[in-house]
């Protein structure tokens, strides 16, 4: 058994993860996420697919995000057939999130026909509905720690990621003629005192692993997270304005319902409304309900009193609804999608608040490079929502410790398990500087010597005859 590994994503970038396993004449690929972010990367979206998609036997998805399953429509829509493995709660979400995405596909291709501003005559989505449902139609999902046959020599098996609910660190397993062989890949790792989720699995060898370093040059102390959360919040209700927070529909809404609820109920911060402005993460939220062996809270909450149903919390799941809050001048906290500002309602939000110096703008998780949230932080004056330049002039305040990211400790420490080194160690999924610096972290903390931050396309050996 012959194995390689080529890199169609997520190398020095935080976004479009896909590896290609070859194994002998069997490919099989590990996630399929969209690209996200900068202007050169999203129109890689719409360049031929460096494989044929009819000639990939399979797809393992780690985790629902757009950035790790977003291009598998498309990967459909151009030939792909084979079965796509992921957990239980993953294939949930991606029903949700996939059908979203179709839907703004074909929206915003309609749209760009009605104004003219695209230089086709009849502007066409990435993909649509169809071939969206058609991808959930292919979906195998699985319980966590289940080894599941994906040939005759090729297993799978999911560990607990701690990212997002259902996140998965998938191990393959490769049962050659002379020995056995397995190949990690960490998915994105959550944090070990996640309040929600339970922590990353702990794997003790891997013969290779390729580690996320979305955060590998940094720490997020997560202690005081509660603390700041409250500061910031009080401090703009202070200031007779709104808190506008852009968020992940996914993971990091809920989150952020847990420690709302939290500080209201300990009278840390005011009682005041609480409204998620997000259909996505209304029913996200409905899919923690019906995957409680999932996550740890309402073994905890058994009278249903939890961070999915506080006397605070509104859901807006209407356009009508959504629009009404932009009349609310203060004492009201707002979470709206999507977390990085580049779509969806938290744009009609700024483009009415940015102007507003009493409110508040609250970033609490990561923004890629050329998103629009990456620019506000960054402290530009002014960002184009809706063709219009719109001043910032609300208060920019960012929280680092709700990231649904393992810091550069915690990925060290889930790669310290490890009891020998890896044959290869691969560093992916941080943008270049950020997984530089973690690979040098491996190299001198960990004392291994065959650590390789790859670059988009490359390819490299893993066994030779095996």
């Amino acid at each position: 058994m012959d194995v390689r590994i080529k890199f169609l994503g997520g190398a020095k970038t935080v976004t479009g993860s896909k590896y290609l396993l070859e194994i002998d004449d069997f490919r099989l690929m590990i996630d399929c996420g969209l690209f996200q972010g900068l202007k050169q990367l999203r129109l890689m979206n719409w360049e031929p697919f460096p494989v044929d998609p009819s000639g990939i036997d399979a797809v393992v998805i780690t985790h629902a995000h757009i950035d790790h399953t977003g291009y598998l429509p498309k990967l459909v829509k151009e030939g792909f057939v084979g079965p796509v493995y992921c957990t239980e709660a993953t294939a949930s979400l991606m029903e949700i999130m996939l059908l979203d995405a179709a839907k703004l596909q074909e929206e915003e291709a309609e749209w760009a026909k009605k104004k003219g501003y695209s230089k086709h005559s009849s502007p066409q989505p990435l993909y649509g509905v169809e071939e969206a449902k058609q991808a959930l139609q292919q979906l195998r999902p699985f319980h966590y720690e289940s080894v599941v046959a994906i040939s005759n020599d090729i297993s799978v098996q999911f560990h607990n990621a701690g990212h997002i609910l259902g996140s998965a660190i998938a191990e393959i397993i490769l049962h050659g003629n002379k020995q056995t062989k397995n190949i990690v890949f960490s998915g994105d790792l959550g944090r070990k005192d996640h309040p929600i989720l339970f922590p990353p699995a702990v794997l003790k060898s891997a013969d290779i692993v390729l580690v996320e370093s979305t955060y590998g040059d940094r720490e997020n102390r997560p202690e005081k997270t509660e603390e700041l959360l409250a500061d910031a919040i009080n401090e703009a209700l202070q200031n007779d304005g709104c808190v506008l927070i852009p968020s992940f529909a996914i993971g990091r809404t809920q989150l952020l319902m847990y420690y709302l609820q939290s500080l209201i109920e300990n009278k840390k911060i005011p009682s005041v409304p609480v409204y998620v402005d997000s259909p996505m993460a209304i029913n996200a939220t409905e899919v923690y309900k019906t995957h409680q062996n999932y996550h740890k809270i309402e073994k905890e909450y058994p009278n249903d009193y939890t961070f999915c149903n506080f006397p605070e919390l509104q859901f807006y799941r209407d356009q009508e609804a959504s629009n009404s809050l932009n009349h609310i001048k203060k004492n009201a906290i707002i979470i709206s999608a999507s977390g990085m500002c580049t779509g969806g309602r938290i744009l009609h939000h700024l483009y009415y608040r940015l102007t507003k110096e009493n409110d508040t703008l609250l970033f609490v998780g990561y923004q890629a490079e050329g998103t629009r949230g990456r620019r506000i932080l960054e402290g530009e004056e002014s960002v184009k929502i809706f063709g219009l330049q719109v001043p910032v002039k609300c208060n920019v305040k960012e929280i680092t410790g709700l990231s649904a990211h393992a810091d550069r400790n915690e990925l060290l420490d889930w790669l310290k398990a490890l009891e020998e080194a890896p044959k290869k160690a691969f560093v992916v999924h941080g943008e270049a500087e950020a997984a530089k610096q973690f690979s040098r972290t491996i190299k001198r903390e960990l004392g291994w010597s065959n650590v390789i931050v790859p670059s988009y396309m490359e390819s490299f050996e893993l066994f030779e005859n095996i």
